[in-house]
Protein backbone atom coordinates (compact mmCIF):
# COMPACT_ATOMS: atom_id res chain seq x y z
CA UNK A 1 0.00 0.00 0.00
CA UNK A 2 2.73 2.44 0.85
CA UNK A 3 4.47 1.33 -2.54
CA UNK A 4 1.55 2.17 -4.54
CA UNK A 5 0.58 5.29 -2.98
CA UNK A 6 -2.70 4.15 -1.39
CA UNK A 7 -1.94 4.69 2.64
CA UNK A 8 -4.40 6.93 3.79
CA UNK A 9 -6.72 7.91 0.77
CA UNK A 10 -8.55 4.50 1.98
CA UNK A 11 -8.84 2.06 5.15
CA UNK A 12 -6.25 -0.26 4.89
CA UNK A 13 -8.70 -3.21 6.32
CA UNK A 14 -10.72 -2.79 2.72
CA UNK A 15 -7.30 -4.01 1.09
CA UNK A 16 -6.84 -6.76 3.62
CA UNK A 17 -10.93 -8.13 3.01
CA UNK A 18 -9.55 -8.65 -0.64
CA UNK A 19 -7.95 -11.83 0.72
CA UNK A 20 -9.42 -12.39 3.85
CA UNK A 21 -13.41 -11.80 2.90
CA UNK A 22 -13.88 -11.49 -0.65
CA UNK A 23 -15.45 -14.06 -3.17
CA UNK A 24 -12.72 -15.45 -5.58
CA UNK A 25 -11.09 -18.37 -6.11
CA UNK A 26 -7.43 -18.38 -6.19
CA UNK A 27 -7.42 -22.02 -8.27
CA UNK A 28 -9.95 -20.17 -10.72
CA UNK A 29 -6.96 -17.66 -11.40
CA UNK A 30 -4.50 -20.48 -11.96
CA UNK A 31 -6.55 -22.36 -14.22
CA UNK A 32 -7.03 -19.13 -16.51
CA UNK A 33 -2.78 -19.30 -16.21
CA UNK A 34 -2.57 -22.80 -16.69
CA UNK A 35 -4.78 -22.28 -20.08
CA UNK A 36 -3.45 -19.49 -21.70
CA UNK A 37 0.49 -21.20 -20.65
CA UNK A 38 -0.87 -24.28 -22.52
CA UNK A 39 -2.26 -22.47 -25.54
CA UNK A 40 0.75 -20.81 -26.12
CA UNK A 41 3.06 -24.26 -25.49
CA UNK A 42 2.94 -25.91 -29.09
CA UNK A 43 4.08 -29.58 -27.33
CA UNK A 44 3.50 -31.24 -24.23
CA UNK A 45 2.82 -29.34 -21.20
CA UNK A 46 6.05 -29.52 -18.89
CA UNK A 47 5.10 -29.04 -15.24
CA UNK A 48 7.50 -28.72 -12.11
CA UNK A 49 6.42 -30.22 -8.43
CA UNK A 50 8.50 -29.42 -5.35
CA UNK A 51 7.57 -27.49 -2.08
CA UNK A 52 8.89 -24.69 -0.16
CA UNK A 53 9.02 -23.55 3.31
CA UNK A 54 8.18 -20.25 4.35
CA UNK A 55 9.24 -19.36 7.94
CA UNK A 56 6.70 -17.45 9.70
CA UNK A 57 5.69 -17.05 13.93
CA UNK A 58 2.51 -16.60 15.71
CA UNK A 59 -0.13 -18.35 17.96
CA UNK A 60 -2.99 -17.24 15.96
CA UNK A 61 -1.74 -17.71 12.11
CA UNK A 62 -3.93 -20.41 10.27
CA UNK A 63 -1.87 -23.34 8.94
CA UNK A 64 1.36 -22.77 11.29
CA UNK A 65 3.21 -25.85 11.93
CA UNK A 66 6.93 -26.93 13.31
CA UNK A 67 8.93 -28.34 10.15
CA UNK A 68 12.74 -29.38 9.10
CA UNK A 69 14.30 -26.50 7.73
CA UNK A 70 16.19 -28.12 4.78
CA UNK A 71 18.80 -24.99 3.61
CA UNK A 72 20.16 -25.02 7.56
CA UNK A 73 19.75 -29.09 8.28
CA UNK A 74 22.36 -31.19 7.45
CA UNK A 75 22.78 -34.78 7.59
CA UNK A 76 23.74 -35.47 11.47
CA UNK A 77 22.05 -32.14 12.70
CA UNK A 78 18.33 -31.11 11.31
CA UNK A 79 17.03 -27.71 12.50
CA UNK A 80 12.95 -27.02 13.08
CA UNK A 81 11.23 -23.92 12.29
CA UNK A 82 8.07 -22.29 12.21
CA UNK A 83 6.06 -21.65 8.90
CA UNK A 84 3.98 -22.68 6.08
CA UNK A 85 4.86 -25.06 3.75
CA UNK A 86 3.63 -24.85 0.48
CA UNK A 87 3.24 -27.25 -2.87
CA UNK A 88 3.44 -25.82 -5.89
CA UNK A 89 3.17 -26.67 -9.46
CA UNK A 90 4.89 -24.80 -12.10
CA UNK A 91 4.49 -24.74 -15.65
CA UNK A 92 8.10 -24.92 -17.38
CA UNK A 93 8.06 -22.87 -19.81
CA UNK A 94 11.41 -21.30 -22.63
CA UNK A 95 11.11 -17.30 -22.58
CA UNK A 96 12.55 -15.82 -25.84
CA UNK A 97 14.69 -13.55 -23.35
CA UNK A 98 16.92 -16.21 -21.06
CA UNK A 99 18.61 -18.87 -22.08
CA UNK A 100 17.17 -21.12 -19.05
CA UNK A 101 14.04 -22.34 -18.67
CA UNK A 102 11.49 -20.09 -16.25
CA UNK A 103 8.97 -21.67 -13.80
CA UNK A 104 5.87 -20.09 -14.46
CA UNK A 105 3.55 -21.26 -10.48
CA UNK A 106 -0.27 -21.87 -11.40
CA UNK A 107 -1.24 -23.99 -8.44
CA UNK A 108 -0.49 -23.80 -4.66
CA UNK A 109 -1.20 -26.01 -1.77
CA UNK A 110 -1.08 -25.50 1.68
CA UNK A 111 1.00 -28.35 3.63
CA UNK A 112 -0.85 -28.41 7.25
CA UNK A 113 0.67 -30.91 9.64
CA UNK A 114 -1.10 -33.40 11.78
CA UNK A 115 -1.14 -31.29 14.89
CA UNK A 116 -2.63 -28.17 13.28
CA UNK A 117 -5.16 -30.29 11.69
CA UNK A 118 -6.17 -32.46 15.00
CA UNK A 119 -6.47 -28.78 16.67
CA UNK A 120 -8.10 -26.41 14.27
CA UNK A 121 -9.96 -29.10 12.81
CA UNK A 122 -9.29 -30.24 8.92
CA UNK A 123 -8.25 -33.64 7.16
CA UNK A 124 -4.31 -34.27 7.25
CA UNK A 125 -3.20 -34.64 3.44
CA UNK A 126 0.87 -35.61 3.17
CA UNK A 127 2.17 -33.31 0.76
CA UNK A 128 2.44 -36.20 -2.01
CA UNK A 129 -1.41 -36.66 -1.70
CA UNK A 130 -1.77 -32.83 -2.49
CA UNK A 131 0.84 -33.13 -5.09
CA UNK A 132 -1.55 -36.08 -6.76
CA UNK A 133 -4.57 -33.31 -6.03
CA UNK A 134 -3.07 -31.10 -8.07
CA UNK A 135 -2.42 -33.49 -10.69
CA UNK A 136 -5.22 -34.64 -11.11
CA UNK A 137 -6.76 -30.72 -11.20
CA UNK A 138 -4.96 -30.36 -14.29
CA UNK A 139 -5.84 -33.35 -15.94
CA UNK A 140 -9.30 -32.39 -15.62
CA UNK A 141 -8.65 -28.55 -16.77
CA UNK A 142 -6.18 -29.86 -19.91
CA UNK A 143 -7.99 -33.54 -20.81
CA UNK A 144 -6.53 -33.74 -24.16
CA UNK A 145 -3.17 -31.93 -23.80
CA UNK A 146 0.38 -34.23 -23.17
CA UNK A 147 1.48 -33.18 -19.69
CA UNK A 148 5.01 -34.39 -18.73
CA UNK A 149 5.74 -33.54 -14.94
CA UNK A 150 9.12 -33.42 -13.29
CA UNK A 151 9.83 -33.63 -9.80
CA UNK A 152 12.26 -34.63 -7.04
CA UNK A 153 12.84 -38.07 -5.19
CA UNK A 154 10.86 -37.13 -2.20
CA UNK A 155 7.51 -36.34 -4.61
CA UNK A 156 8.79 -40.41 -6.96
CA UNK A 157 7.10 -42.08 -4.76
CA UNK A 158 3.86 -44.67 -4.44
CA UNK A 159 1.54 -41.97 -3.82
CA UNK A 160 2.09 -40.12 -7.05
CA UNK A 161 3.66 -42.61 -9.38
CA UNK A 162 0.72 -45.30 -8.96
CA UNK A 163 -2.29 -42.71 -8.97
CA UNK A 164 -1.22 -40.60 -12.04
CA UNK A 165 -3.98 -39.42 -14.38
CA UNK A 166 -4.19 -40.73 -18.11
CA UNK A 167 -2.12 -38.82 -20.35
CA UNK A 168 0.40 -37.04 -17.90
CA UNK A 169 4.33 -38.62 -18.22
CA UNK A 170 6.55 -38.55 -14.76
CA UNK A 171 10.45 -37.78 -15.20
CA UNK A 172 12.14 -37.83 -11.20
CA UNK A 173 15.07 -39.35 -9.51
CA UNK A 174 15.61 -42.64 -7.68
CA UNK A 175 18.33 -43.95 -4.73
CA UNK A 176 20.99 -45.92 -6.19
CA UNK A 177 20.03 -48.65 -4.01
CA UNK A 178 16.36 -49.18 -4.94
CA UNK A 179 15.21 -52.63 -6.16
CA UNK A 180 14.62 -53.23 -9.96
CA UNK A 181 13.11 -56.22 -12.18
CA UNK A 182 13.50 -56.82 -15.61
CA UNK A 183 10.04 -58.78 -17.28
CA UNK A 184 10.95 -62.25 -18.84
CA UNK A 185 11.05 -62.50 -22.47
CA UNK A 186 10.22 -65.67 -22.85
CA UNK A 187 8.16 -68.26 -20.71
CA UNK A 188 10.63 -71.36 -18.63
CA UNK A 189 9.61 -73.54 -15.77
CA UNK A 190 12.03 -74.05 -12.41
CA UNK A 191 14.39 -76.57 -12.73
CA UNK A 192 13.26 -78.03 -9.27
CA UNK A 193 9.31 -78.07 -9.33
CA UNK A 194 8.60 -77.66 -12.84
CA UNK A 195 6.09 -74.79 -12.50
CA UNK A 196 5.92 -72.01 -15.09
CA UNK A 197 7.68 -69.09 -13.83
CA UNK A 198 6.25 -65.77 -13.69
CA UNK A 199 8.09 -63.67 -11.40
CA UNK A 200 10.20 -60.86 -13.06
CA UNK A 201 14.13 -61.01 -12.90
CA UNK A 202 15.77 -58.96 -10.42
CA UNK A 203 18.69 -56.85 -11.77
CA UNK A 204 21.39 -55.57 -10.11
CA UNK A 205 20.85 -52.11 -7.87
CA UNK A 206 21.93 -49.01 -10.24
CA UNK A 207 24.83 -48.56 -7.77
CA UNK A 208 25.97 -51.63 -8.55
CA UNK A 209 25.54 -51.34 -12.65
CA UNK A 210 27.42 -48.13 -12.32
CA UNK A 211 30.51 -50.26 -10.94
CA UNK A 212 29.97 -53.22 -13.49
CA UNK A 213 32.57 -52.95 -16.43
CA UNK A 214 31.03 -55.47 -19.05
CA UNK A 215 28.27 -51.86 -19.36
CA UNK A 216 30.95 -49.36 -20.27
CA UNK A 217 29.74 -45.54 -20.07
CA UNK A 218 28.58 -43.69 -22.37
CA UNK A 219 28.78 -40.01 -23.29
CA UNK A 220 27.02 -37.07 -24.79
CA UNK A 221 26.94 -33.77 -25.11
CA UNK A 222 23.24 -31.84 -24.20
CA UNK A 223 22.21 -28.45 -22.88
CA UNK A 224 22.00 -28.54 -19.10
CA UNK A 225 21.32 -25.04 -16.88
CA UNK A 226 21.55 -23.07 -20.00
CA UNK A 227 25.36 -24.46 -20.91
CA UNK A 228 26.97 -27.23 -22.81
CA UNK A 229 27.15 -30.12 -20.90
CA UNK A 230 29.44 -33.72 -21.58
CA UNK A 231 27.63 -36.33 -19.08
CA UNK A 232 28.71 -40.03 -18.99
CA UNK A 233 25.72 -42.21 -18.42
CA UNK A 234 24.57 -45.91 -18.45
CA UNK A 235 20.52 -46.87 -19.19
CA UNK A 236 18.22 -49.69 -18.87
CA UNK A 237 14.48 -50.38 -19.26
CA UNK A 238 13.30 -52.07 -15.88
CA UNK A 239 10.75 -52.11 -13.40
CA UNK A 240 10.30 -50.50 -9.81
CA UNK A 241 7.55 -51.92 -7.82
CA UNK A 242 8.15 -50.52 -4.91
CA UNK A 243 7.00 -47.03 -6.25
CA UNK A 244 5.76 -47.24 -9.66
CA UNK A 245 4.41 -51.29 -9.78
CA UNK A 246 4.23 -52.93 -13.13
CA UNK A 247 4.61 -50.38 -15.81
CA UNK A 248 8.25 -50.14 -17.44
CA UNK A 249 10.37 -47.12 -16.82
CA UNK A 250 12.89 -45.52 -18.38
CA UNK A 251 16.26 -45.32 -16.05
CA UNK A 252 19.38 -43.77 -16.59
CA UNK A 253 22.63 -43.64 -14.33
CA UNK A 254 23.92 -40.93 -14.56
CA UNK A 255 27.56 -40.20 -12.98
CA UNK A 256 28.90 -37.12 -11.08
CA UNK A 257 32.40 -35.86 -11.27
CA UNK A 258 32.30 -33.48 -7.99
CA UNK A 259 29.89 -33.18 -5.21
CA UNK A 260 28.79 -35.98 -2.33
CA UNK A 261 26.75 -37.97 -4.56
CA UNK A 262 28.98 -39.85 -7.20
CA UNK A 263 26.18 -41.02 -9.42
CA UNK A 264 22.53 -39.76 -9.75
CA UNK A 265 19.63 -42.43 -11.58
CA UNK A 266 16.80 -40.72 -12.90
CA UNK A 267 13.41 -42.61 -14.75
CA UNK A 268 10.96 -41.48 -16.20
CA UNK A 269 7.35 -43.49 -17.20
CA UNK A 270 7.71 -43.39 -20.76
CA UNK A 271 10.28 -46.51 -21.65
CA UNK A 272 10.46 -44.71 -25.05
CA UNK A 273 12.06 -41.55 -24.04
CA UNK A 274 15.75 -41.64 -24.37
CA UNK A 275 18.47 -40.74 -22.17
CA UNK A 276 19.03 -37.55 -23.53
CA UNK A 277 15.51 -36.30 -23.25
CA UNK A 278 15.16 -37.76 -19.67
CA UNK A 279 18.16 -35.92 -18.07
CA UNK A 280 17.28 -32.53 -20.24
CA UNK A 281 13.67 -33.10 -18.35
CA UNK A 282 14.76 -33.18 -15.28
CA UNK A 283 17.88 -30.76 -15.23
CA UNK A 284 15.26 -28.28 -16.14
CA UNK A 285 13.44 -28.68 -12.43
CA UNK A 286 15.75 -26.00 -11.70
CA UNK A 287 13.93 -23.63 -12.57
CA UNK A 288 11.69 -24.21 -9.45
CA UNK A 289 14.41 -23.51 -7.27
CA UNK A 290 15.14 -20.32 -8.62
CA UNK A 291 11.55 -19.40 -8.74
CA UNK A 292 11.46 -19.86 -4.94
CA UNK A 293 14.76 -17.48 -4.37
CA UNK A 294 12.78 -14.53 -6.50
CA UNK A 295 9.34 -15.28 -4.65
CA UNK A 296 10.86 -14.79 -1.40
CA UNK A 297 13.55 -12.32 -2.18
CA UNK A 298 12.13 -9.45 -4.75
CA UNK A 299 7.92 -10.35 -3.89
CA UNK A 300 7.81 -11.36 -0.31
CA UNK A 301 6.40 -14.52 -0.85
CA UNK A 302 7.08 -15.55 2.52
CA UNK A 303 6.59 -12.41 4.51
CA UNK A 304 2.62 -12.33 5.02
CA UNK A 305 1.08 -11.35 8.09
CA UNK A 306 -2.06 -13.12 7.39
CA UNK A 307 -3.50 -14.98 10.07
CA UNK A 308 -6.91 -15.88 8.78
CA UNK A 309 -7.43 -19.03 7.43
CA UNK A 310 -8.89 -17.55 3.65
CA UNK A 311 -6.11 -14.86 4.02
CA UNK A 312 -3.61 -17.41 4.74
CA UNK A 313 -5.06 -19.59 1.47
CA UNK A 314 -4.81 -16.82 -0.51
CA UNK A 315 -1.89 -14.63 -0.02
CA UNK A 316 1.33 -16.20 -0.60
CA UNK A 317 -0.31 -17.87 -3.93
CA UNK A 318 -1.77 -14.50 -5.00
CA UNK A 319 1.88 -13.18 -5.00
CA UNK A 320 2.93 -16.41 -7.13
CA UNK A 321 0.39 -15.74 -9.56
CA UNK A 322 1.65 -11.82 -9.92
CA UNK A 323 5.11 -13.50 -10.96
CA UNK A 324 3.56 -15.64 -13.47
CA UNK A 325 1.37 -12.63 -14.64
CA UNK A 326 4.18 -10.57 -14.99
CA UNK A 327 6.47 -12.49 -16.84
CA UNK A 328 3.57 -12.94 -19.07
CA UNK A 329 3.32 -9.02 -19.88
CA UNK A 330 7.02 -9.21 -20.57
CA UNK A 331 6.59 -11.81 -22.88
CA UNK A 332 3.61 -9.83 -24.78
CA UNK A 333 5.69 -6.55 -25.11
CA UNK A 334 8.04 -8.28 -27.30
CA UNK A 335 11.54 -9.02 -27.01
CA UNK A 336 12.89 -6.28 -28.88
CA UNK A 337 11.04 -3.64 -27.45
CA UNK A 338 10.69 -4.34 -23.92
CA UNK A 339 14.57 -4.15 -23.65
CA UNK A 340 14.90 -0.78 -24.21
CA UNK A 341 13.03 -0.20 -20.35
CA UNK A 342 15.67 -1.80 -18.77
CA UNK A 343 18.53 -0.06 -17.28
CA UNK A 344 21.77 0.63 -18.75
CA UNK A 345 24.78 -1.19 -16.85
CA UNK A 346 27.78 -1.04 -18.37
CA UNK A 347 29.83 -3.00 -15.85
CA UNK A 348 27.69 -6.19 -15.99
CA UNK A 349 29.83 -7.15 -19.07
CA UNK A 350 28.69 -11.11 -19.07
CA UNK A 351 25.00 -10.46 -18.31
CA UNK A 352 23.52 -10.80 -21.83
CA UNK A 353 19.87 -12.35 -20.28
CA UNK A 354 16.87 -10.53 -18.47
CA UNK A 355 16.07 -11.53 -15.10
CA UNK A 356 13.17 -10.99 -12.56
CA UNK A 357 14.08 -8.30 -11.09
CA UNK A 358 14.41 -6.65 -14.38
CA UNK A 359 11.07 -7.43 -15.22
CA UNK A 360 10.15 -6.23 -11.59
CA UNK A 361 11.75 -2.82 -12.01
CA UNK A 362 10.18 -2.36 -15.52
CA UNK A 363 6.76 -2.91 -13.93
CA UNK A 364 7.39 -0.77 -11.47
CA UNK A 365 8.31 2.00 -13.65
CA UNK A 366 5.79 1.47 -16.04
CA UNK A 367 2.54 1.76 -13.57
CA UNK A 368 4.08 4.27 -11.32
CA UNK A 369 1.64 6.42 -12.28
CA UNK A 370 -1.54 4.71 -11.88
CA UNK A 371 -4.07 5.48 -10.14
CA UNK A 372 -5.10 2.54 -8.26
CA UNK A 373 -7.93 3.77 -6.08
CA UNK A 374 -9.68 4.08 -9.52
CA UNK A 375 -9.47 0.76 -11.08
CA UNK A 376 -11.17 2.37 -14.12
CA UNK A 377 -8.58 4.43 -15.14
CA UNK A 378 -5.99 1.87 -14.98
CA UNK A 379 -5.81 1.03 -18.70
CA UNK A 380 -6.00 4.31 -19.76
CA UNK A 381 -3.15 5.98 -18.05
CA UNK A 382 -0.82 3.06 -18.40
CA UNK A 383 2.24 4.81 -19.90
CA UNK A 384 4.01 4.00 -23.31
CA UNK A 385 7.24 2.12 -23.15
CA UNK A 386 10.29 4.59 -24.39
CA UNK A 387 10.73 4.44 -27.51
CA UNK A 388 14.66 6.08 -27.40
CA UNK A 389 16.61 2.59 -27.82
CA UNK A 390 19.48 2.11 -25.05
CA UNK A 391 22.93 1.34 -26.89
CA UNK A 392 23.69 -1.82 -24.51
CA UNK A 393 21.05 -4.27 -22.41
CA UNK A 394 21.81 -5.82 -19.59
Amino acid sequence: MVSAGVSGVRHHAGFHRFFSQARWSIDQVGRLLLLHLAALAPGPLRLALDDTLCTHKGPKVFGLGVHIDPVRSTRRTRLLTFGHVWVVLSVLFPVPFSERVWALPVLFRLYRTQADCQKRGGTHLKKTQLARQLLEQVSRWLPHKPVEVVADSAYSCREVLRHLPPGVVFVGAMRADSTLHRPRTRSCRSPVTGRLLTKDILLPKPEKIARDDNHPWLTMTLSLYGAPTQVQYKELVARWYRSAGKPLLKIVIVKVPRGELSLRVFFCTDSSRTAHQVIEAYGSRWGIEVLFRDLKQLLGFASSRARSPLAVLRTAPWVGVCYTLLVLWYMELGWDTSRMGLPLRPWYRTKCTVSFADILRLAQRTLASVDWVDPRLLLARLPQLPSRPQPRAA
